[in-house]
Order: structure tokens, then C-alpha cells, then sequence
């Protein structure tokens, strides 16, 4: 989120839009909780003692925080990241990790899916996001800073290693100001120069994080994010350019879904005892069929027999359809993995 606890007074107090405002502390005491676009202009930054924001900004205005109001956005904008994965990792208040190799809308483009979202928190609640795309956490945290606020980058995994090459110290995340003047100090000014230190010397001069240091300047991050919320389902979906009246297409498109759907199961390692299919109708109105099982689903034929069977059953005949699904809950113990396709980012 931009400015987040600045940018939720300037929307609920129309008085303080388009000023230097700072959250938390007053021109005499205290600390800069968060700071609007309009005073980071003059180098008020968060963790500022208020005295020196003021001094750097006198016209600056000062406002209590209140954490029950950004607690509750917070919720409100992690519902919108839930609509499309569960793999979500907050990191605070407003941000968060979002693997969306496999998401609930099944968009191939991850760039679309953070398009939509961004809409999404814009719409709902009147506040900007910022997001950043690549292959792996670090390089989407970078990313994340490049064309804030209010817009988005994306880091695509041949051009990584050029971009980091570029990239100015200061500017790798964890990298702060301490470690980055003394980096300096030893000619390390961008990542190309911390590129040329061997592994050996990185870890003699800077301890257990010259490893860290080693892999992120040539885009290497195997950490995975880490959800905190359990997964309820797995399903496939499909939204089409036309609406669909023939029941056969919509039998041949469900054959189509169930073949996504497979390989999600068998990449998550689980399966479920519940299968549910979804019809949107072209006035959005939704239709839903379940039916559970005693044992997990165990094959992607039984999958499919009963996905038809369900389609059935909600007389498909009469409807135009918008969109079709299938999803299983119930999701139990873990069966075979596979590998599946990487998502596109663009």
C-alpha cells in the first residue's frame, strides 16, 4: 500500500488531501508512524523523530494514529488478495507476499492478476497499491519500488540479473543504510560490484549474511511463501469472451477445466471428498452443484464422470453461461506430486 496510514487520513479527512501529513508524534515529540507523498517531497520519512519532519517541513500537519481504523482496511484488503490465492504472507499492516502460480480465477498473467487487484483496493476502498511481479520473493519486493506510487513493475527472469547488475545498492531489499555506506566505503556501489565479490570473502566481511548477499545480486531466492492461512479448496474456472448456450460446448469446456483442476491437485499434494460445479450466468447470477464423497478423490476419470454428472443436474440448457468451474474441498491427505507450468508474469 502507498502511504498507507497517511493515505487513509487524507481519504477519511478531506481537509488534509494533497498536504504534508505525518501520522504519529507532534512538532515537539514523538515519531513519524507514516508521512503522505506530498511531505516524503521535503525528506520527511517514517521513523523521523516529529521534531526534525518539522523542521524539514514546518507546514507539515501532524494527526494521531488510529491502528483500529488501518487494522481494519488491512482485513478488508487481504479479503481482495484471498479472491485469488491463499497464499498469502503478510508482512505487515500493508504488505504482503502473493504466490499466484495457481489462482483461484486461473489467469495466466500474473501482471493481470496485480492489475486487478490494484482496481480492486482502489475501488473498494479509495486508496492506491503498488505491487511488484518476478519469479521469486526478493525480486518482487524490488519490484514493488520501482514505479511507486500507484504502479507496478515487473522483473522477468532473463533480465534479472542485467537489472540487478544496475541496481544501486541502497536500493536491494536488505540492504539498509549502515550496511550500504559501509558496502560503499568498499567500493560496492551497484550491484555489479557486489556481483564480483567471491562468496569466501563476502561471508569473512559481512558474516552470515554474505550468502544472502551472494544469491539476491544474481536473482537467487529459493523462499517460499510461507501462508497463514490453510488452504479450503482447489478449483479451475474458466470466464468466456461470449456466452455459451450449447450444452455440449459447455460438456467440452468442463473437460478442458478438469484437466487444470487435475494438475492443481497433484501439485498441491492434496485432494479433497467434495466436488462443487460453478455456472456464472451471463447476468452474473451464480449456480452451484456438490456432491461429497466418502473416500478422497483418488482419479482424475472419477473427477470428471462426476463433474459432468453435476453439470447435469443444474440443467445447463437453460442457461447462458459466462463462466464454468470445477473445485473440491474437503481437502485431506496429501497424494502425488507433479510439476506444473509456470505462469506467465506478463
Amino acid at each position: 500500500m502507498d502511504a498507507f496510514f497517511a493515505s487513509i487520513e487524507q481519504r477519511d479527512f478531506p481537509h488534509l488531501r494533497g498536504k504534508p501529513v505525518a501520522v504519529g508524534g507532534s512538532r515537539e515529540r514523538g515519531v513519524v508512524a507514516a508521512a503522505s507523498y506530498e511531505a516524503r517531497k521535503f525528506g520527511v520519512k517514517s521513523a523521523m523523530p516529529s521534531a526534525l519532519a518539522y523542521r524539514k517541513c514546518p507546514q507539515i500537519i501532524f494527526t494521531r494514529p488510529r491502528f483500529h481504523v488501518y487494522k481494519d482496511v488491512s482485513v478488508q484488503i487481504k479479503k481482495i488478495f484471498y479472491e485469488y490465492t491463499d497464499l498469502v504472507e503478510p508482512l505487515s499492516l500493508d504488505e504482503a507476499y502473493l504466490d499466484v502460480t495457481e489462482n483461484k480465477k486461473g489467469i495466466q498473467s500474473a501482471t493481470q492478476i496485480a492489475l486487478e487487484i490494484r482496481q480492486k483496493i482502489n475501488d473498494k476502498l479509495n486508496l492506491n497499491a503498488s505491487a511488484g511481479i518476478s519469479y521469486n520473493k526478493f525480486l518482487a519486493k524490488t519490484a514493488s519500488d520501482i514505479n511507486k506510487p500507484n504502479g507496478q513493475a515487473i522483473i522477468l527472469p532473463e533480465e534479472a540479473e542485467a537489472f540487478l547488475e544496475q541496481l544501486p545498492i541502497e536500493r536491494f531489499y536488505g540492504i539498509g543504510n549502515v550496511t550500504a555506506d559501509k558496502m560503499k566505503k568498499l567500493g560496492i556501489y551497484k550491484g555489479k560490484d557486489l556481483k564480483s565479490w567471491p562468496i569466501e570473502h563476502l561471508n569473512d566481511t559481512f558474516g552470515s549474511t554474505g550468502k544472502y548477499y551472494f544469491h539476491i545480486v544474481r536473482g537467487i531466492d529459493n523462499r517460499k511463501v510461507k501462508a497463514h492461512r490453510e488452504r479450503k479448496s482447489i478449483g479451475a474456472e474458466r470466464t468466456f469472451s461470449k456466452d455459451i448456450a450449447d450444452v455440449q460446448k459447455m460438456r467440452e469446456h468442463l473437460l478442458k477445466i478438469a484437466d487444470i483442476l487435475w494438475e492443481r491437485i497433484l501439485k498441491s499434494s492434496k485432494s479433497g471428498k467434495t466436488i462443487t460445479v460453478k455456472i456464472k450466468q451471463h447476468d452474473f447470477e451464480m449456480h452451484t452443484k456438490s456432491r461429497t464423497y466418502e473416500n478422497l478423490i483418488k482419479n482424475k476419470s472419477f473427477l470428471i464422470k462426476e463433474a459432468l454428472t453435476l453439470l447435469e443436474e443444474l440443467n445447463p440448457q437453460t442457461f447462458n453461461v459466462r463462466l464454468l468451474g470445477i473445485s473440491i474441498s474437503n481437502l485431506g491427505e496429501p497424494g502425488t506430486e507433479n510439476e506444473s507450468e509456470q505462469l506467465k508474469l506478463f
